[in-house]
Parts: structure tokens; C-alpha cells; sequence
């Protein structure tokens, strides 16, 4: 029976929390190979490697062109192949408390403008290994801009490099007060 003063009951309360669960053992997992970001990071190695190579069997290797697309291509073979190695074994999520996905996205932007410039000065001289060069420089210039857009992303989305959530809802019911 209810008095025509009184409220009705205020519904139940959802109170929710987040737990971050970190596991800070270096180890071995190759499955991040499967994932897009571990993909990407394979081929833009590969074609940093590509690209190199093809300007290194030019005659025209000394020129200024090649040896400044060389530079961008080390560049971004290091860095890939050193953030590669890092997230294979774990280290990224040992270190959780550094800005992975924000220094990403800030290097790959960079290595997107570098390639751009090298790729396109190398590609105007006109040798053939410079235009293959050249070819694969914009390859790894649009893998490097993905990249940069799946981090961005991801740094909206507050998702973290590496490690995951544990999403824990509890349900707290309130209890009208007793009736006089």
C-alpha cells in the first residue's frame, strides 16, 4: 500500500570498477605477430630492409639522395625492430608506466614526413633501384601513417600498448526507508 506522499523508491544503484592487470615478467609470446600492429611492424621492417638494399645495389649508392634515404630507411628498420622486439617479449608491459602508444604515434608521424621526402627525392633522379627504392619508401610511409591512426585511436579509446582490464560491476541495492 503506498501514501500518496511519499516517493517511490529510488532504483538500484551500478557502481562499477577497473582493474589493470600487469604481468612484469620478460618473456616469449609470439602472438603479437598475429595482431595488426605486430603485422605492420613485420612488413614496414621488411621494406625498410627492401628499400635499403635496392639504393646499396645502385650504382648511384654514394649520391646524397640514397645515402639520406638510407639514413630515413635505418631509422625506421632500428626503431621498428627494436619496438618489435620489445613488445615479443613483454618488456613494453613491464614498463607500463611510460607513454608507449603516444611515443609511437609521435615517431611513426615523423617516419611518415622522412619517408615522404626520401621517397620522392630518390624516385625524381630516375635510376631504376632508386625508383624501386622509392616504391617501397611510399609502401612503408602509408604503413607508418596506419599505424599512427591505430595509435591515435587507440590513445582515445584510454587502451593500454600492452597487458589488459578487468572490467568488475557491483551492484549495491538501497533499501527503502520502513513505513511509519
Amino acid at each position: 500500500m503506498a501514501y500518496p506522499n511519499q516517493l517511490p523508491p529510488p532504483p538500484p544503484q551500478t557502481m562499477g570498477s577497473t582493474n589493470t592487470v600487469f604481468i612484469t615478467e620478460t618473456r616469449f609470446d609470439p602472438s603479437y605477430l598475429k595482431t595488426v600492429p605486430g603485422i605492420l611492424k613485420a612488413i614496414v621492417i621488411l621494406f625498410n630492409l627492401i628499400g635499403f638494399i635496392c639504393i646499396q645495389s645502385s650504382a648511384f649508392w654514394s649520391n646524397g639522395r640514397g645515402v639520406y634515404f638510407n639514413i630515413v630507411a635505418h631509422l625506421g628498420l632500428w626503431f621498428s625492430g627494436i619496438l618489435l622486439v620489445l613488445y615479443l617479449f613483454h618488456v613494453v608491459e613491464k614498463y607500463h608506466n611510460i607513454k608507449w602508444l603516444k611515443i609511437e604515434m609521435v615517431a611513426y608521424i615523423v617516419m611518415v614526413f622522412l619517408y615522404l621526402i626520401a621517397s620522392t627525392i630518390v624516385v625524381a633522379f630516375g635510376a631504376a633501384a632508386y625508383s624501386a627504392a622509392g616504391f617501397f619508401g611510399y609502401l612503408a610511409m602509408v604503413l607508418y601513417g596506419g599505424d599512427a591512426f591505430l595509435k591515435y585511436q587507440a590513445l582515445k579509446a584510454g587502451e593500454l600498448a600492452q597487458g589488459h582490464r578487468v572490467q568488475a560491476k557491483q551492484t549495491h541495492v538501497t533499501t527503502p526507508p520502513a513505513l511509519p
